[in-house]
């Protein structure tokens, strides 16, 4: 099997975990095709998922659940990154592309009013989206976000960087075991994660932070979910930068979460919170 075959088994065993019924459907957009996984009734409330960088929208699988009770789901393949996104279209130089993107992304698939939930990579591109096009969200959720309300933690970044040298096939769990304290509970979810090692992303956007006048004028109500044992940043200091820059916002810290696992282990509080504040 052909190292990209192999990615692919491992992210459709992934998605085969999931408790409810899903669509897939490929979107186009200028930059090009992106997988959306549809679940949920069709009369709910639209709901659209981002994932972290490197997870793909099978991370979801514990959380979809819960979420598409009320919901219809769109879990989307981030452009530009692993997954079944093909991204063959314009390049992706900034923030201002991936808003661009997910313009394109809500008028083909009609998600104005649309609720967005992000977790890390994925929730900086949600809180740039909610910056650009306020009027288009219901609702904006960010999980343990990076780069949005204070720095990365720069060891974290550093063990990036050493996590790179050791051999491809051993980064991604080495990578998970440092952050977390362990290997992923679900051996699916780990199988997943070793098959990134031989998959293929074109382009990651750099994140630089929002300006805080922008930040203070977000009209979105939000929720910010942290993860207590985050090794990405500091969370206390995230936590008051949070409140700080978006006093409306609801800023919660999930306890005995860490920042790759926050959606996929332990998911009841993350579960539970994210519902009610959708409803």
């Amino acid at each position: 099997m052909r190292d990209e075959d192999a990615f692919h088994a491992a992210y459709d065993e992934v998605l085969r975990r999931w408790p409810v019924e899903v669509s897939p459907t490929d979107v186009p957009t200028p930059y090009g095709s992106t997988r959306v996984n549809v679940c949920g009734p069709k009369d709910g409330t639209p709901l659209v998922l981002l994932p972290g960088g490197g997870t793909t929208s099978a991370v979801w699988y514990a959380n979809v659940g819960a979420l598409a009770a009320a919901h219809r789901v769109y879990a989307v393949d981030l452009i530009g990154d692993y997954g079944r996104s093909v991204h063959d279209g314009a390049p992706l130089r900034g923030a201002g592309d991936l808003t661009a993107w997910l313009d394109a992304l809500f008028d083909a698939l009609d998600l104005d009013g649309a609720h967005l939930c992000g977790h890390s990579y994925g929730a900086w591109i949600a809180l740039r989206y909610a910056l650009h096009a306020p009027h288009r969200l219901g609702r904006l959720a960010l999980l343990d976000p990076v780069q949005c309300f204070a720095r990365m933690s720069a060891n974290y970044l550093l063990h990036a960087v050493l996590t790179s040298l050791k051999p491809a096939a051993l980064r991604p769990r080495a990578f998970h075991r440092w952050e977390t304290g362990r290997d992923p509970e679900d051996p699916v979810w780990r199988a997943f994660l070793d098959s990134t090692a031989v998959a293929r992303r074109s382009k990651v956007v750099t994140m630089p932070r929002p300006r805080e006048d922008a930040l203070r004028a977000c009209s979105v109500p939000a929720l910010v979910l942290l993860a207590e044992r985050s090794r990405a940043h500091d969370t206390p200091r995230v936590a008051a930068a949070a409140h700080r820059l978006m006093p409306g916002a609801t800023v919660v810290t999930l306890p005995d979460a860490s920042h790759h696992s926050i959606p996929t282990e332990r998911p009841a509080g993350l579960n539970r919170a994210l519902v009610d504040f959708l409803a």
